[in-house]
């Protein structure tokens, strides 16, 4: 998650929103698409404010023990870089990421933000769990 305090206006670009075809969602699974991904719900405190928030679609879970990566999905409260995301200006702030499932054998992950300058967070050894569903304080 890249950081940046707000001293100037800035304008956000609408996401572009994807369109999903009613049929496909009669035909689909959602019990198998539950147990296919990961969920990573991440929180932080608001350290300032006027901070702007963004993920990277570089974003991955990698299994500690293993070359296996889960490629990351879609986010929610969170913009995708380039843009940015305002955050209120004290609290929690909180976003959800959706991640592509890992192999049942994998046990423990790294979750990282591999990203071109400085800032990406990494959380190191989260221990997985049955339910797939992650709470992760960010500092």
């Amino acid at each position: 998650m890249s950081v940046t305090s707000a001293s100037y206006s800035h304008t956000l670009s609408p996401e572009k929103k994807t369109i999903l075809e009613t049929d496909g969602l009669a035909s689909t699974e959602f019990d198998l698409l539950e147990d296919a991904c990961i969920y990573v719900h991440c929180f932080f405190d608001i350290p300032e404010p006027g901070l702007l928030v963004r993920i990277w679609k570089t974003t991955t879970l990698n299994d500690c023990h293993s070359s296996a990566t889960a490629q990351l999905l879609h986010a929610e409260n969170i913009s995708y870089a380039p843009a940015w995301t305002p955050v209120p200006h004290s609290g929690t702030y909180h976003f959800l990421l959706i991640f592509s499932a890992l192999p049942k054998s994998c046990q423990m992950f790294d979750l990282i933000e591999d990203i071109p300058q400085p800032g990406g967070f990494i959380s190191r050894h989260i221990t997985r769990n049955d339910s797939d569903v992650y709470r992760i304080r960010l500092h």
